[in-house]
């Protein structure tokens, strides 16, 4: 079913790219402290979403001014082939 769902134009990558890690690095990391901190049940999905919305909000634009930051760093150990 071509045409059904519209793609993202080539030029948001470079915003996607961030926010789509942040949302997935973000998403495990809360969610397997929670587990180690309170183990299974409902009450751990109320503090899971606290704390994934509090990680996220912090790690989203981090993550979108660091990540050039981090590809200068990464050419200079980086040898070309």
């Amino acid at each position: 079913m071509p045409g059904v769902v519209k793609k993202l134009p080539a030029s948001y990558f470079r915003f996607a790219v961030p926010l789509g890690t942040s949302f997935f690095m973000t998403f495990l990391v809360p969610g397997v402290a929670t587990y180690r901190a309170l183990g299974l049940g409902w009450h751990m999905v109320n503090t899971w979403m606290t704390s994934w919305i509090i990680s996220w909000a912090i790690a989203a634009p981090t993550m979108y001014f660091m990540m050039p930051v981090v590809r200068r760093w990464l050419n200079l150990v980086v040898e070309e082939e």
